[in-house]
């Protein structure tokens, strides 16, 4: 790979309202989001732990650390993508996640993915 840069991940997120789970008359509002972690840098690296901040529409945040994504650490070679599915309850039909994954390359060197900003909203909301 010319020119590649040494860590290159991207982070692609697609987000879900499940309202079968969700009960609107108690403030409960649950998402799905279905993150694609791929790695178009030049170096394996391993994914160690997440970091997010979940934000909703009160301005309450949270923040949530812990290790790998849903009970794995995936190791991504360049090209290779790692695709999962995890959930947030929100207290409000309009919120926002974002954060960073720790990761590990092959020459022991930790670095950060940044996790860019996305929404989640109930359908038909307008924020």
């Amino acid at each position: 790979m010319k020119n590649a840069l040494k860590h290159d991940i991207k982070v692609d997120v697609e987000t879900a309202f499940i309202p079968e789970q969700s009960d609107t008359d108690a403030n409960r509002y649950v998402f799905s989001y279905t993150i694609t972690i791929r790695n178009q840098g030049s170096l394996p690296a391993r994914l160690l732990n997440r970091h997010w901040i979940i934000t909703d529409a009160n301005g309450k945040v949270e923040e949530v650390r812990g290790p790998g994504v849903v009970g794995e650490k995936p190791y991504l070679k360049p090209g290779q993508y790692y695709r999962y599915r995890s959930g947030a309850v929100l207290e409000t039909p309009v919120g926002a996640m974002e954060g960073d994954y720790e990761m590990l390359d092959d020459e022991g060197e930790r670095f950060l993915a940044p996790i860019p900003a996305f929404s989640l909203r109930t359908p038909n909301t307008v924020h």
